[in-house]
């Protein structure tokens, strides 16, 4: 058993559940630090946080600490493309090459955006190696993405694209913002500073390190302890320095993954895998979107897409990447097989690398968020995110 400890925040009634929920995760699953909030549309019933933001368990986890968040930064990501879709910049049916002409080098002229962000592509994994200061020069990176050549025949299959999806869309918002603005940019103006969020993606200069959580790789005695779905197949891949899992994690080379809080990651806007921010920046996106509260500069018409049950497209089916069943749609995750989220099939998020995970659940009008620093080794469902997600469901 964990130690007990202070749990800090406000929590509306009758989401005393995921309180509890939380609370548990320290005792019995070897949370270090964590937040975890819900929004109702605009509006907190949930607002947790406890524990440290280091390793050594010093130095009290904050009100506003943040934590590199990994691939939950996709789910910010795919705001960012739902909101040119409705600006008219994008359709997500048209080929990639439409907006990004040199795109279609070594038979990619008919990838489509929702293909690219389905991991549908075959471009999980880049045949140069590119590192994180090749990530910064944007005009000579948008040369080597355009020139890869597909893994699979784009469209026939899925593969999770871990860091290199980003990259991808990154350079179409480039391509097709009216001020070519980057990405992280167009999330920081037309997202974060409306919504007064805590998220960025590209960490800037004057926001302190001291914000951010250190991760904590589980290792040793706690892979025993809290761990129950530690992906074999994937680590023998990586242990071997060998396979499609392993060129996936390792393309782009931006160093492991419980090194993240360094400025030198975090400032590269890496729209896949390298966003910072708060649970509770991660529940007010999802809130808005699931609420339809009409913050979000995205239409109803898209929004309604995103929350779509199910379609042709994106029937659940095995990752070439991932090497389970997976189910993805407009750039999230949908619930596949016993990885369940939300109340119904609507739900959509994004799950991140150790645990952390956001979602809308447009039945009821939540958004959660969650983050942590202890990074856990399940492939999709930590047992931690799940004992919220599950405590949220009695809730109401």
């Amino acid at each position: 058993m964990g130690e007990q400890v202070r749990v800090h925040g406000e929590v509306d009634g009758g989401f005393g559940p995921v309180a509890d929920a939380f609370r548990r995760n320290f005792a019995r699953h070897g949370e270090i630090g964590a937040a975890v909030a819900v929004f109702d549309g605009d509006r907190p019933v949930v607002d947790l946080w406890a524990g440290y933001r280091d390793r050594k368990r010093k130095v009290a986890w904050e009100r506003d600490t943040m934590a590199p968040v990994w691939s939950s930064t996709k789910g910010m990501t795919a705001f960012v493309v739902a909101s040119a879709v409705s600006r008219g910049l994008l359709d997500y049916e048209a080929p990639v090459a439409k907006y990004w002409p040199e795109f279609a080098a070594n038979g990619k002229e008919s990838i489509t955006v929702r293909q690219l962000l389905d991991h549908q592509a075959g471009l999980a994994a880049l045949d140069r190696t590119v590192r994180l200061t090749d990530m910064a020069d944007l005009d000579a990176l948008a040369v080597t993405l355009a020139a890869q050549k597909p893994l699979w025949r784009p469209g026939t299959r899925h593969g999770y694209h871990p860091i290199t999806a980003g990259l991808y869309q990154g350079e179409l918002i480039r391509r097709v913002d009216p001020a070519h603005r980057t990405l992280g940019r167009v999330f920081a103006e037309d997202f974060a500073a409306p919504l007064g969020l805590d998220f960025y993606i590209g960490l800037p200069e004057e926001v302190s390190l001291d914000r951010v959580a250190t991760l904590s790789a589980t290792e040793g005695l706690d892979v025993l302890r809290y761990e129950r779905d530690v992906p074999v197949r994937i680590g023998v891949q990586l242990y071997a320095k060998r396979g499609l899992s392993f060129q996936a994690l390792n393309s782009p080379q931006v160093g492991a993954p419980a090194r993240a809080t360094r400025r030198e990651f975090l400032s590269v806007e890496s729209p896949a895998a390298g966003g910072v921010g708060t649970a509770r920046s991660l529940a007010r996106v999802y809130g808005a979107a699931a609420g339809g509260t009409g913050e979000l500069p995205i239409d109803e018409a898209v929004l309604a897409r995103l929350a779509t049950a199910e379609t042709a497209n994106d029937v659940p089916a095995a990752d070439l990447v991932l090497l389970t069943d997976s189910r993805y749609h407009l750039g999230f995750r949908k619930s596949c097989g016993s990885f369940r989220f939300g109340s119904d099939k609507r739900a959509y998020g994004t799950t991140g690398y150790g645990g952390s995970f956001g979602f809308a659940d447009p039945a009821t009008g939540l958004g959660f968020g969650y983050a942590m620093n202890r990074l856990g080794m399940a492939v999709l469902d930590d047992v931690r995110s799940r004992n919220l997600r599950e405590a949220l469901l009695r809730c109401g």
